[in-house]
């Protein structure tokens, strides 16, 4: 039987020996790159958490700057003390607690066999012990997250939020400072009963010289996104509650 060895014929055996080649080298590519991806993922989170502590570059009054990635792993070392992980009544030390994904963990706990895994990041800064929960929700758009920094009455020292495709000016100002330092100072706790923390449109409260109300000042515009983050917040936070119930026996 005769080769047909057209020049089609060519070009199609080159198109697809040049498919092969490009496939390998991208998904080599690709396998070489997973490291610094994970080391990169590794080091934002470490910095979402420390800047919730108060652990930050920030110069201004405006400013969200985070502690350096050459250096923010030494910084997180110095100030994380332990690293939690709560799932239902056992709490065990975990120093890769960071890496649980707390998407994945909601979606396990559907199952009501499932107790959910809960990270706790233990921190001290200025002789006082500092705790750091993370938290996941929804805005109009698409995924919300942040991190909540307490003390041992779950009186709030400091937030930081971020998100996926919030609207810029309005959902993706959670993550400005005028908006995050309203947090502080605000209490899930009234005694042993958790209370959540409203983002309210009639809170007229900017400065948030009253934190005792359970109420931050509402994103012009963005009403959605701020009820997402008042859910997120009662949603995430209350699973801790047990946890701090037991440290103020």
């Amino acid at each position: 039987m005769a080769i047909n060895t057209d020049k089609n014929s060519y070009t199609v055996i080159f198109a697809i020996i040049m498919v092969v080649v490009v496939g390998s080298l991208l998904a080599g590519f690709a396998s070489g790159l997973k490291p610094m991806i994970k080391a990169n993922e590794k080091y934002e989170k470490q910095q979402n958490i420390l800047y919730a502590m108060g652990v930050n570059n920030n110069q201004g009054a405006n400013d969200v700057e985070f502690i350096s990635t050459d250096k923010v792993e030494a910084e997180f070392n110095t100030y994380i003390k332990k690293q939690l992980v709560i799932q239902g009544d056992k709490v065990t030390e975990n120093d890769e607690a960071y890496l649980i994904d707390l998407k994945k963990e909601e979606t396990k706990a559907k199952d009501d066999s499932y107790e959910r895994r809960l990270p706790l990041f233990v921190a001290e800064k200025d002789g006082k012990e500092i705790y750091i929960m993370p938290v996941r929700g929804k805005g109009l758009w698409d995924a919300i997250w942040g991190f909540v920094a307490v003390d041992k009455s779950m009186t709030i020292q400091g937030v930081y939020y971020d998100h996926k495709g919030e609207t810029p000016g309005l959902g993706a100002e959670i993550k400005q400072r005028y908006f995050m330092d309203d947090f502080t100072g605000e209490k899930f706790l009234n005694g042993d009963a958790f209370k959540g923390i409203d983002v309210s449109k009639s809170n007229n409260d900017p400065k948030n010289t009253d934190t005792s109300d359970n109420q931050v000042d509402a994103l012009a515009g963005a009403t959605i996104t701020g009820t997402g983050v008042a859910t997120m917040l009662k949603k995430d936070v209350k699973m801790y509650v047990p946890y701090f119930q037991s440290l103020n026996k």
